[in-house]
């Protein structure tokens, strides 16, 4: 249930468009829809501003699926991650809205359009072509909380000149989430060159001693230069989030609703931008 549907609800009861009784009927899902295997958090996006994501990896295809079916019901977008092709066309057959985005292996079902808000840009960074499933999820999820996103990718710090001849659009970011494995340096070197939030994630990317991740991870923990923050590793959706959050600082969401309410919700600008610096 969104801010704007509750919004309309009580217009209507005021408008005696709709009885108390009626609206109480439709207000009744809040604060979450027991499904028996899940308690769905409908009342999330009115707390934060986003709808609850779902975690696909461990769940079935069913389980999914009536998840999403709960969830449209509420009117609120369906966003799961981690999940796996196989399991995607699965969900689909039963939820055909399924819209899967395999690169960031996302699943998205889309009732109301994000309002493109926040102070500015937020840039993703991947410090390897391999470390992009990660930054795409990141990515995806950034746009899907209506932030305008600038993707960066294959800039890791064995071509420093990859990373330096994106300076204009490093600087021109409100905030800033670089991936990256292996040893985990390239946060490191982006936050010494900006004066916004850095925040870092490790990825499983790399041989044997990187540990799955564990070695960038500890990496970035120990950055020498200020200002970076670090999530889990291969945790793309934790970034997007804290970075969203912090876009928004200061910004009324009842005036971001309200444009939705007008019409002008927009898609955001940079939904399908995507930036690769020359290779060596």
């Amino acid at each position: 249930m969104t801010e704007a549907r509750i919004r309309e609800i009580l217009e209507q009861v005021a408008a005696r468009q709709l009885t108390a009784e009626s609206a109480l009927g439709r207000l009744r899902r809040l604060p979450f829809d027991d499904l028996g295997f899940a308690r769905l958090d409908n009342h999330r996006s009115l707390r934060r501003g986003v709808p609850e994501v779902v975690f696909g990896d461990g769940k079935t295809a069913d389980q999914i699926a009536t998840i999403g079916r709960s969830m449209a019901r509420s009117g609120v977008n369906l966003i799961v991650t981690r999940l796996a092709p196989d399991k995607a066309r699965a969900v689909k057959r039963k939820l055909p809205a399924l819209d899967y985005r395999a690169d960031a292996r996302i699943g998205v079902v889309i009732h109301e359009p994000p309002v493109a808000s926040g102070h500015g840009t937020i840039a993703i960074l991947s410090a390897g072509t391999s470390d992009i499933p990660v930054a795409e999820e990141a990515a995806v999820c950034a746009e899907l909380f209506g932030n305008r996103v600038v993707r960066i990718y294959d800039v890791g710090v064995a071509g420093l000149h990859r990373l330096t001849a994106q300076a204009e659009l490093l600087q021109s970011a409100t905030v800033l989430i670089v991936v990256a494995g292996m040893e985990g340096a390239l946060p490191s070197v982006v936050a010494g060159l900006v004066d916004k939030p850095v925040i870092a994630v490790p990825t499983s990317i790399g041989y044997g001693v990187a540990f799955g991740g564990l070695a960038a991870l500890l990496g970035m923990l120990n950055s020498c230069a200020g200002g970076v923050s670090v999530v889990n590793i291969d945790n793309g959706f934790g970034a997007a989030l804290a970075a969203t959050l912090i876009n928004r600082v200061g910004i009324s969401r009842v005036g971001l609703e309200r444009n939705s309410d007008n019409g002008r919700t927009q898609k955001p600008r940079n939904s399908h931008q995507r930036t690769r610096a020359p290779r060596d």
